[in-house]
């Protein structure tokens, strides 16, 4: 049941997300959403109301990547040329621009209330941006103190891109079950998810994958990877060892994997087709 359309004439949503809930109110639902547009503009809406709150433009390109802070106190955003925004919903102010990854678009913004002090800097959450060119910044901040710290540089190595070649995005994420560590997908040497420790500072485990994956999702619930591939193939992966599960049923690559917060469901989606899978062992 469709219950609210949002539309914006003349330019398309590239990316949205979630407010996350307040810490401690349980059962309370997000009522937000931002969206990132084509024309470089932010737009927050209000489902409860049915209406627009807000519109910042701190884009000069199309945006790429979108994400609330933790708190949902901050609104992340990254461009197609690489810079990324912190902007406040609460003000409509740009408050950083970060030029780290100019010139390669942004593909993925992650936050999470990591333990930040286990790696001997200040701030209130981690967050991480990936880049096309095969890049990861991960960043320790703190927005109460105006402080955003780059906490390491990941730079992933590749065969020199062949011509013409529509290369698989550059995919990261932090790890929910083990403390320290990021998963990385991309084009690279082989077809395989990294695991990084942002304690070692070194790939600590790889998994070998059928093809390079196209998208990713880590389970909130249970050491579980979902991997889309360009083949109509939804992988479920155990980790750091286990039979994978292959399905069939999408019409296109699988572009979006999406676990719900619960690690109960997966919602996937391809060029015409969404869809919601149960794991009924989880």
């Amino acid at each position: 049941e469709l219950v609210v359309q949002f539309q914006v004439l003349n330019q398309s949503c590239q990316c949205l997300a979630w407010k996350p809930r307040p810490v401690g109110v349980w059962g309370a639902e997000s009522q937000h959403v931002v969206a990132g547009y084509s024309d470089g503009t932010i737009r927050v809406f209000s489902v409860s109301r049915t209406e627009m709150e807000l519109k910042m433009h701190p884009h000069s390109t199309a945006l790429t990547a979108i994400t609330y802070s933790t708190d949902g106190e901050m609104i992340l955003s990254g461009s197609k040329d690489g810079l990324v925004a912190v902007s406040s919903p609460r003000t409509g102010m740009t408050i950083h621009v970060l030029a780290d990854h100019k010139g390669s678009p942004i593909t993925v913004l992650q936050c999470t209330r990591k333990q930040y002090h286990d790696f001997g800097v200040e701030g209130g959450e981690l967050w991480l941006a990936t880049s096309s060119d095969r890049r990861v910044s991960v960043w320790a901040s703190d927005w109460l103190q105006d402080k955003c710290e780059l906490l390491d540089w990941l730079s992933f190595p590749a065969p020199a891109d062949p011509e013409g070649l529509d290369l698989p995005p550059s995919l990261a994420a932090f790890c929910p079950w083990e403390q320290g560590a990021l998963v990385y997908v991309g084009f690279g040497m082989q077809e395989e998810a990294l695991f990084y420790s942002l304690r070692k500072k070194q790939v600590i485990r790889r998994v070998s994958l059928p093809a390079f994956a196209t998208s990713l999702s880590l389970s909130p619930a249970a050491p579980l990877m979902a991997l889309g591939f360009r083949a109509r193939l939804l992988r479920l992966q155990p980790c750091p060892a286990g039979d994978p599960q292959d399905y069939a049923g999408h019409d296109d690559t699988v572009h979006l994997c999406r676990f719900a917060p619960s690690g109960r469901c997966l919602l996937t989606a391809s060029h015409s087709a969404v869809l919601v899978w149960e794991l009924t062992g989880s």
